[in-house]
């Protein structure tokens, strides 16, 4: 018994054949995603024109040119002509038919005593119609497909040339040649077209994810960068706390049993929290990075920060008064960063700008302004100070403290950053 034979893959011949029964899945009109109306649109248009055209001329020419008759030039006008249309959705469907009636066409046309010295076996306005016919394929199906397309009209042009009677076939040998040359010419231009603008339009979406992307990651850096430095002031209060409550029963005389157990739960719950406050941070800080061993800064270094732009090259003014009360320890760590930011931005973008900074206290809130004027020289590129998040570091900043920031650019060139914060925890603050 012998083993059965593996079977064989399929051959080129049959894979071709397989493309021509196999049209895309797409039906979405040609064009459909063009940007303006008028473009998607198009497709409808030309075909409708070139449709409404060749039909009465076609009809005309087969009848009264070829002698061929009024029901066959008519049948074969309609089915040459109108499913143009239809290859804005279904092209080759439409080229099937198409493709089906011009080679009937040849055929009768062949059999007539009136083709001698005429276009055969493609008559002009079969060629016209089948180029328009091309480009349609050549926007929508695949590359497989529009080979066995086009290896199919040269298969019908080399049957024709064939079965050709001497003498007839047209003075010029036969328009099969023509129609083979310039069919397969605009397919592979229309092809390349189309993978062109496919690739472009892929880059694009790319591009706009990428970007999404970006912008993501930047906001959970920023936010990470800003619940590590939130935990140098948090658990500065908790160790207070636990300072205080352990000192209480020896800073405090008589204190009773039970006050000393309430401390001692408060200070072995503040101990707990800094424990899983640590953790927290062990989780946000990035792999392999050191932590800090300086202080969070705050407004008070905000004359250095004015002083490093100087030596940048932007001339800056600060106006801090000597002092604004009490500010809550977020606050001032927001302020700062905020005009450490702002002048950051200065100097990569607006470099000689002349910048002001101002800081005031009132009424509850504080005041963060910086200008800067329209850039005179180029950028320097030796400011590094900032986080490198902008804008986004800004208003994660604001909205973690519950104030309002206002940010855009002046009439004069130049750009101004705002920002309120609050003095006191709102009720709405996140």
């Amino acid at each position: 018994m012998t083993p059965p034979s593996p079977a064989r893959p399929p051959g080129t011949l049959r894979l071709l054949a397989g493309a021509l029964w196999t049209p895309s899945d797409s039906t979405e009109p040609l064009l459909a995603h063009a940007p303006r109306r008028w473009q998607r649109l198009a497709p409808y248009v030309v075909t409708l024109g070139f449709a409404v055209v060749l039909l009465p001329v076609t009809a005309s020419v087969l009848s009264q040119v070829y002698r061929l008759g009024g029901g066959w030039a008519g049948a074969l006008a309609i089915t040459q002509a109108a499913p143009l249309v239809l290859a804005v959705t279904r092209p080759l469907q439409a080229w099937w038919i198409i493709f089906a009636s011009d080679v009937i066409g040849g055929v009768l046309l062949q059999s007539a005593d009136t083709i001698a010295g005429r276009p055969w076996p493609w008559t002009p306005m079969v060629i016209v119609g089948y180029l328009v016919l091309m480009i349609c394929l050549g926007l929508r199906e695949s590359r497989r497909t529009l080979l066995a397309v086009w290896l199919a009209t040269g298969f019908a042009g080399a049957f024709f040339e064939i079965i050709a009677q001497p003498g007839g076939g047209g003075a010029d040998g036969g328009t099969h040649i023509l129609l083979t040359v310039l069919s397969g010419a605009l397919l592979v231009v229309v092809a390349a077209l189309r993978e062109r603008g496919d690739a472009q339009r892929r880059l694009a979406e790319q591009e706009t994810i990428s970007e999404g992307e970006r912008a993501r990651r930047t906001l959970l850096e920023e936010r990470t960068r800003i619940a590590r430095e939130l935990h140098d002031v948090v658990a500065h209060h908790m160790s207070v706390i636990t300072v205080q409550a352990d000192s209480a029963a020896y800073r405090i005389d008589g204190l009773p049993d039970a006050a000393r157990e309430e401390f001692a739960t408060i200070a072995a719950s503040a101990r707990e929290s800094l424990t899983e406050m640590r953790r927290l941070l062990a989780v946000l800080r990035s792999d392999g990075a050191d932590g800090e061993r300086t202080p969070q800064p705050g407004l008070g270094r905000v004359q250095q920060l004015v002083e490093a732009t100087l030596r940048a090259g932007v001339p800056a003014e600060l106006s801090l008064p000597a002092d604004l009360g009490p500010v809550p320890p977020a606050v001032d760590l927001s302020a700062y960063r905020i005009v450490q930011e702002a002048l950051a931005n200065v100097v990569r973008h607006a470099a000689g700008a002349r910048t002001r900074v101002s800081v005031l206290a009132h009424d509850g809130w504080l005041t963060v302004l910086v200008v800067n004027d329209a850039a005179v020289g180029r950028s320097s590129l030796l400011e590094t100070s900032g986080t490198g998040h902008g804008l986004v570091g800004m208003r994660e900043r604001v909205r973690l403290t519950g104030g309002t920031l206002d940010t855009g650019p002046l009439p004069d060139g130049g750009f101004r950053v705002a920002a309120r914060l609050p003095l006191t925890a709102p009720k709405d603050a996140p």
